[in-house]
C-alpha cells in the first residue's frame, strides 16, 4: 500500500518567496538579508525558500563564484553567506516573525571536489573509463549513484542534519525527477519522523505527488510564453490547467512568471511576457496553486541577474510592486483562493481569461486581458456574481447581478472580491 504524506497544515493558503542570498544585498550574507524580513512580512510572504546555502566546489567552477548547485559539502554553510550562528539567528528571526524556512536540496549531483569524491567514490556514477560523470550536460557537477544504498542513507542523514541542527521547515528539491521516486519516499519518511515538513519538487511529473506537496507548473509557464509570442492559444493554456486538475487531491502546482533559472538564462518576466507580465502574475495568485515570487520581483526587476558572479539587486527605497504583491498575497490566503472551487467563465474574446474562485460565501472574480487590444468588451455571467464586490486594486465597491459587462484596456487585469456588509 502506498504511503500517504499529508501536507502540513500551515501550508494552506501559503506562498513562497525565493531568496537569492548572494545577490540580495551588497554584503550577500544572512545577516544583511535578515534586515529585509520586516518588509517581506508586511508584504505577506509566508514561506522563504533559500537557494542552496552549502559551500561551492572550486574544481571546474563556472564564473568567479560558481553555481550554488555544485556543492562541496551537504552539511556545512557557504562561508560567503556567514557561519552557523548567522544562519541559526536568521532562522530564529524568521520564525519569530511567522515565516517558515525551506532550503534548496540538490540530491542529483555534487560539485567535482565534494568530500565524498575522496571518502566514498563508490557513491558516484562512473563512465566507461571509471571517471566521475554527468548525463545532463552540466560541466561543473557529477552525478551520484542511487543504486547504492549507502549513498541513499548518507543523503538522508545529511537532510536530517538540517532539521535537527537548524530547525528548518522543509525542502525545495532541485531537479527532483532526476532522482528515483523511491528515494524520495524513503527520505520523506525518515525526515518527517523528526519534524513534519513541507516538500516542494522542481519537476512537473504527476507521479512525484506521491511524495511532494507541491510541484512546478513548468508546462503552464512554457505555454503562456508561447501565448505571448502568439504561438499558442488560451485553449492550449486551459488544456494544461485541465491536466493539472487530474493530480491527486492534495497536490498543488507552483505557479510563477520568473525564478532564478528563468531570470538568469531565459530573461526577466518582462522579456518573456512583455506587458502581460503583471496580468499573468495575477493569475499565479488567484488560480488553484501556490504562487512564487523571486528576489527583486517586487522591485520591478528588469535585469537578468548573473548566475555565477556577484550581481547585486539595487533595491528601491520603496519597491514599486510592494503593494501590488501585498494585495495579491492577502487575497491568496483567503479561503476562496486557498481551498475554493474554480469555475471558468466563457467569454467571447479569445484573448481574455475569466474565472471564479469560491468557498462558502467568499467569491473572487478574475478577468485578464492578455492582449494589446484596447476597449475589449467582455460579458461574464454566473449565479455567484451577485451582491457586493470590491475591486481588489482600486478598493472601489460594485453591486453585481449575475450578468455583468466589463471593458478592459490592453493587458488590463481586474480582480473583484465579494464583500459582506
Amino acid at each position: 500500500m502506498a504511503i500517504h504524506f499529508p501536507t502540513v497544515s500551515w501550508a494552506k493558503g501559503a506562498n513562497i518567496y525565493e531568496v537569492n542570498i548572494r545577490q540580495y544585498t551588497h554584503e550577500g550574507t544572512f545577516v544583511a538579508f535578515a534586515k529585509h524580513l520586516p518588509r517581506l512580512k508586511d508584504m505577506g510572504v509566508s514561506i522563504l525558500w533559500l537557494m542552496p546555502i552549502t559551500p561551492i566546489s572550486v574544481e571546474k567552477r563556472q564564473g568567479s563564484l560558481g553555481s550554488y548547485y555544485a556543492c562541496s559539502s551537504y552539511t556545512t554553510i557557504n562561508p560567503e553567506f556567514g557561519n552557523a550562528n548567522d544562519f541559526k539567528n536568521l532562522i530564529s528571526e524568521a520564525h519569530a516573525l511567522g515565516f517558515k524556512i525551506i532550503i534548496d536540496w540538490v540530491a542529483n549531483h555534487t560539485g567535482y571536489d565534494h568530500h565524498w569524491t575522496k571518502e566514498y567514490p563508490e557513491f558516484y556514477v562512473k563512465d566507461e573509463q571509471g571517471n566521475f560523470t554527468e548525463k545532463n550536460g552540466w560541466t561543473d557537477v557529477i552525478d551520484v549513484d542511487y543504486s547504492n544504498t549507502a549513498l541513499q542513507n548518507a543523503m538522508i542523514e545529511a537532510m536530517q542534519f538540517w532539521i535537527k541542527e537548524y530547525n528548518i521547515d522543509g525542502f525545495r528539491c532541485d531537479m527532483a525527477h532526476l532522482v528515483p521516486l523511491t528515494f524520495w519516499q524513503k527520505a520523506r519518511t525518515a525526515c518527517d519522523k523528526i519534524k513534519k515538513l513541507f516538500w516542494l519538487a522542481e519537476c512537473d511529473v504527476k507521479e512525484y505527488h506521491a511524495v511532494f506537496d507541491v510541484s512546478y507548473a513548468w508546462q503552464w509557464m512554457h505555454v503562456t510564453e508561447k501565448l505571448y509570442q502568439q504561438k499558442a492559444t488560451l485553449n492550449d493554456v486551459y488544456k494544461v490547467l485541465h491536466q493539472y486538475n487530474d493530480n491527486t487531491e492534495d497536490a498543488k502546482k507552483l505557479f510563477f512568471t520568473t525564478n532564478h533559472d528563468e531570470n538568469s538564462w531565459n530573461g526577466t518576466e518582462y522579456e518573456k511576457y512583455g506587458n502581460t507580465a503583471k496580468a499573468l502574475a495575477v493569475f499565479t495568485f488567484t488560480w488553484n496553486g501556490v504562487p512564487l515570487i523571486y528576489s527583486g520581483q517586487e522591485n520591478s526587476n528588469f535585469k537578468r541577474l548573473l548566475f555565477f558572479d556577484k550581481d547585486e539587486i539595487i533595491w528601491n527605497e520603496k519597491p514599486a510592486l510592494h503593494h501590488f504583491y501585498k494585495k495579491l498575497l492577502a487575497l491568496h490566503s483567503t479561503n476562496a483562493i486557498a481551498i475554493g472551487e474554480t469555475f471558468i467563465l466563457p467569454v467571447s474574446n479569445h484573448h481574455v481569461m475569466a474565472y471564479l474562485r469560491k468557498h462558502g460565501q467568499e467569491v473572487v472574480l478574475v478577468i485578464l486581458n492578455l492582449s494589446d487590444e484596447n476597449k475589449v468588451a467582455v460579458i461574464v455571467e454566473h449565479e455567484y456574481i451577485k451582491g457586493n464586490f470590491m475591486n481588489v486594486f482600486s478598493a472601489i465597491n460594485f453591486s453585481f447581478n449575475q450578468k455583468e459587462m466589463f471593458e478592459l484596456q490592453a493587458f488590463e487585469y481586474r480582480v473583484y472580491q465579494s464583500v459582506q456588509f
